[in-house]
């Protein structure tokens, strides 16, 4: 990976990791409402999208850092999963807080007055492992969709009995 393209991605994740800070701290004193007033519609994802953010660039950036010093960034086609998976993961923190809270999965989480802190909480744990988050999602539907295939098939067989 060539020292340029290096930069860019500290950079870009730097500024990912601390910008989504800065906007999570804008969101809590109020300050993006009075310009952008809908915004308060849609507070509670943005806190879960940039908190996954933050657990996202977190996370890649440490690996980063790691492969950097021990000098195993020679691969040029590494960027692609520097610049995409942060990404991937805010989006994917905002799905895992829905699916908790329509009664998918089985957790509850306790309510602090006007903020969800263990929804906020759990979007940075979901963005800080986006990898194992993906596999596990995965698996479940797969069971989830297969095992209605296996009733499917099995219901047809009666029929033609």
């Amino acid at each position: 990976m060539t020292r340029w393209l290096k930069a860019v991605i500290l950079i870009y994740l730097s500024i990912l990791f601390f910008g989504s800070f800065l906007v999570i701290c804008g969101l809590w004193l109020g300050t993006f409402e009075k310009s952008l007033p809908f915004l308060s519609k849609i507070e509670f994802f943005l806190y879960y999208f940039f908190a996954g953010a933050i657990g996202g660039s977190l996370r890649h950036l440490y690996m980063f850092c790691s492969h950097y010093m021990k000098g195993e960034l020679n691969d040029y086609r590494v960027w692609v999963m520097y610049i995409f998976y942060p990404i991937f993961a805010t989006g994917t923190a905002v799905v895992a807080v829905t699916l908790i809270q329509s009664g998918i999965f089985l957790i509850e989480f306790t309510d602090f007055e006007d903020t969800p802190y263990g929804q906020i909480s759990l979007s940075f744990l979901v963005g800080f492992g986006f990898n194992r988050f993906l596999n596990k999602l995965n698996s479940i539907s797969k069971n989830l969709f297969q095992a209605k295939k296996l009733m499917n098939n099995k219901s047809l067989n009666k029929n033609d009995e």
